[in-house]
């Protein structure tokens, strides 16, 4: 093939006869020359062809790079996203993501994770398949050429210095000839000349046969130089240069067996993912499928379920008939005294309220019973005011008309709306010095002229108000009560259930750890050498003792649970001890003491709705 273009232009080398005794034309030796140079100008095409020929591989190694480049970006951007989207831990969104929607999002980031993967898959693959195995072959492809285009021109070169060694012997055996010739025709003419002595004759001749020699041995030289130079001239043309072009052919040949191999597992490496991308678009799919929107209803029927009746009908307030809107401190500590029941749950009245309250509210109607319990508390009543004090010196004393006639509640009411109160529990919770003065202020309000006794009062109550202001603090930064009383019905019991469920899990826990050591201590008493039993049996003892606890604490909830689900009655006395919900549980927590037994109201106050059925029972 490549050397094809040789076939016609070398047979003028090779005549019928041979013509080392015939004089060469010079057309002849031009022609060859026009010939070499042809020659010599198909041998740079080659080598501009091969050398195209590796700049398209490195091209093509070029591209393959680039969208290894882009499958990883493109990778990487997709598990950013997968990632972005993700739920973030201890948050809101992990409870979102119970419903069937939400976890099928869930589903499609993961295998968006997963299909990211297959796109690493493809850039690894290409880079190892492809690449790498390209830029390898491309050096070893430089290094042949190289190897192959350095022959050629080595034999070039070869032939080229047999052509310059032709050329000097021919023209050494022309000059001979010319020299010969001229020599013949001078001992020619001396010899025809009459007037030449002998002797120049002789030496003419003489000179003509040395010439005539000279000839003979330069065409002698130059038929043996001109043997050799067709011999390596035809082994230039049919060996030596046909092998080289066969070898470029063969190594240009193997270059584009290779791109088409590349290009095919080009293809290769991306269909060898497709099945796998196939399942993440089915998992996807699947996932989309599994989405129930009458499962998600639910889900949100059972999440804000409250259990709540709804409120009943309002009732006609007749303002033609005179009441009564306040009521005496006598009939105030009457009703504490006689214990009168609460109205019932879900009873028609004027006080009854719709029972979605704020957390403020609970927190009002909390400062507000506990400061009430604290202030007309039965164990601690009021010391009488010194009796050489007069009406003037004590302006707050029992002589006073108005301050006999102004009913407790008045008093809380004017403490509760008084701006001393927000500075006393600042100061309580602060410490700062002014508390000792508001305390005195509120004493002045409420007891009286202070007096010694009434100093006495007045620390007790400061204890008793920091306890309360521990505990309107701990509620206001979210501690809820222990019995989830500030969550309606449905919500409530369904929080009661998950702690009953988390208490016996733990038990079953204590339980296996006390099996446990239960054997331990049967293997040491067994085998003393192993260790002491006696070491055992504090760990035991601690065991048994959470285990007691634990029960005490299930019997607890399960009593609220059953009360919530009706199956108990509503509890009294030392279960049901908070005068609210709110405050059952920090009273239970911080105090350590016995719950508030009752809860007085002031006039035109009213109780919460779903408070009542925490009321304690009367007489208690």
């Amino acid at each position: 093939m490549w050397d094809g273009c040789l076939q016609g232009r070398v047979k003028w080398l090779f005549p019928a006869q041979p013509w080392m005794y015939q004089q060469v034309p010079a057309s002849s030796w031009e022609l060859w020359q026009q010939q070499t140079s042809e020659h010599q100008d198909q041998f740079d095409n080659l080598e501009k062809h091969t050398q195209w020929g590796i700049d398209v591989l490195e091209k093509y190694i070029k591209f393959v790079k680039e969208r290894t480049e882009i499958e990883l970006s493109y990778a990487k951007q997709l598990r950013n996203l997968s990632k972005k989207y993700q739920p973030k831990k201890n948050s809101k969104e992990e409870e979102e993501y119970r419903y069937t929607s939400t976890r099928a999002f869930l589903a499609t980031l993961n295998e968006m994770n997963d299909y990211a993967g297959q796109h690493e898959v493809i850039s690894e693959n290409m880079t190892s398949l492809i690449t790498a195995e390209l830029t390898r072959y491309v050096q070893e492809l430089k290094q042949e050429r190289k190897s192959h285009f350095h022959d050629g021109r080595k034999a070039q070169q070869h032939i080229e210095t047999c052509w310059k060694q032709l050329e000097a012997s021919k023209r050494r055996f022309e000059r001979d000839c010319k020299e010969a010739d001229r020599a013949q025709q001078y001992f020619e003419k001396m010899d025809a000349d009459i007037n030449v002595t002998k002797a120049d004759v002789e030496k003419a001749r003489q000179q003509a046969q040395l010439r005539h020699q000279m000839a003979e041995d330069s065409k002698a030289e130059y038929s043996s130089t001109l043997q050799k130079f067709n011999s390596e001239q035809h082994e230039h043309y049919y060996t030596h240069i046909p092998n080289i072009f066969q070898k470029i052919q063969e190594m240009e040949e193997r270059r584009i067996v290779r791109i088409g191999e590349s290009m095919k597992t080009f293809a290769e490496v991306d269909r060898q993912v497709i099945p796998i991308i196939g399942k993440c678009l089915d998992e996807i799919t699947k996932a989309a499928e599994s989405v129930d929107h009458k499962n998600d209803s639910q889900m949100v029927i059972e999440a804000f379920k409250s259990g709540f009746e709804p409120p009943g009908d309002v009732d006609f307030e007749d303002f033609t008939q005179p009441m009564k809107r306040t009521v005496s401190e006598s009939s105030l500590s009457n009703s504490r005294g006689d214990g009168k029941s609460e109205p019932k749950f879900g009873s028609k009245s004027k006080g009854k309220l719709w029972p979605f309250i704020k957390k403020n509210k609970i927190i009002e109607t909390l400062l507000g019973t506990k400061l009430m319990s604290l202030l007309t508390s039965p164990h601690q009543p009021p010391p009488p005011p010194p009796a050489s004090a007069s009406p003037s010196a004590v302006p707050n004393g029992p002589q006073s008309p108005k301050q006999q006639k102004e009913p407790l509640s008045h008093r809380f009411n004017e403490f509760m709306t008084s701006k001393p109160k927000i500075h006393c529990f600042r100061s309580l919770k602060r410490g700062q010095t002014q508390s000792l003065y508001i305390h005195k202020e509120l004493m002045k309000r409420t007891l009286g002229t202070p007096t010694c006794a009434i100093e006495a009062r007045e620390y007790v109550l400061s204890l008793k108000l920091i306890n309360l202001n521990t505990q309107v603090w701990s509620l206001i930064e979210g501690a809820g009560p222990e019995d989830f009383s500030n969550l309606p019905p449905e919500q409530r019991r369904k929080k009661l259930q998950q702690k009953v469920d988390e208490l016996n899990r733990d038990i079953q826990k204590e339980m296996d750890s006390r099996d446990a050591l239960t054997k331990m201590k049967d293997v040491y008493i067994k085998n003393p050498q192993m260790g002491d039993a006696a070491s055992v049996d504090h760990r035991l003892a601690e065991l048994g003792q959470n285990i007691e606890k634990l029960r005490l604490e299930v019997q607890k909830f399960e009593g609220w649970l059953a009360e919530v689900e009706g199956r108990l009655p509503a509890r009294g006395g030392g279960a049901a001890a908070g005068a609210d919900g709110a405050a059952a549980a920090p009273e239970r927590g911080v105090r350590g003491t016995e719950p508030v037994r009752s809860q007085q109201l002031c006039p035109g106050q009213r109780e919460p709705r779903w408070q009542l059925h925490r009321r304690a029972k009367p007489g208690d």
